[in-house]
């Protein structure tokens, strides 16, 4: 099998919107997908792009994404944040989430960023596993705090 892994396009995004459906599906939350096509082609390749991403591909057939964004540590400066790596179902087993990951580490290195982040379900044993391998440390102490779409869109300034 021939695994290639080339840079993100933007005709590729309904191939990455449904690799991102299963990782949903996965993760126990397939109704938390919400982003279009659209909004993933405006934020991606609009005038201010917020997001870039490597595709990895066998026969021409997208079969997996990773996706990063730039993080601004007060603390450390300019570091890559990796929202997410996935790989087909079928295809894993095969490196392609390791290329994918690797391709991660290398723009973050092009970039002299301070540090590659990510966040991992602490019962994705797998993926645990897979970070492991690069001696990549786990932090027990920073809880994640979010507020969603409406809970903004409902926000008042306080007096």
């Amino acid at each position: 099998m021939k695994i290639s892994i080339r840079k993100g396009e933007k005709a590729d995004l309904p191939a990455v919107l449904e690799l991102i459906k299963e990782l949903a599906v996965y993760e126990k939350a397939p109704d938390e997908v919400v982003v279009t096509v659209e909004e993933m082609e405006r934020d991606g390749f609009g005038k201010n792009p917020v997001y870039w991403f490597h595709v990895a591909e066998v026969d021409s057939k997208i079969v997996g994404v990773a996706l990063n964004y730039i993080r601004y540590s007060t603390w450390k400066g300019k570091c890559v944040y990796l929202e997410d790596i996935i790989v087909h179902e079928t295809y894993r087993g095969n490196k392609i989430g390791k290329m994918l990951f690797e391709r991660c580490i290398q723009d973050a290195k092009e970039m002299k960023a301070k540090r590659l982040v990510w966040q991992v379900l602490d019962w994705n044993e797998p993926a645990v596993n897979f970070y492991r391998k690069y001696n990549a440390s786990f932090d027990e102490q920073w809880l994640n705090g979010a507020l969603e779409y409406e809970q903004i869109q409902n926000f008042q300034l306080s007096e």
